[in-house]
């Protein structure tokens, strides 16, 4: 691991704090816990950019999906 430097304002520090002690946690492992489900959030969001330019380039069919249509057994019928 590597120690880093890091800027952050009163309030943000004093809510960190504050969240950090009912989780029994410190600062660092809340941080990096924030910070890896910040990357997974970004990398979800490029995903699904991604995905949404792919059908922009090649829109489904019509009926493409309607097959599946009677597997989606809900159990409500």
């Amino acid at each position: 691991m590597r120690t880093i430097q890091m800027t952050l304002d009163d309030r943000l520090v004093r809510e960190v704090d504050m969240v950090i002690k009912k989780l029994h946690t410190s600062r660092s492992a809340f941080t990096r816990e924030a910070l890896a489900s910040a990357l997974e959030k970004y990398r979800l969001r490029q995903l699904e950019e991604k995905h949404r330019k792919g059908y922009e380039l090649h829109p489904s069919a019509g009926n493409e999906f309607s097959v599946w249509e009677k597997e989606q057994a809900w159990g409500d019928r």
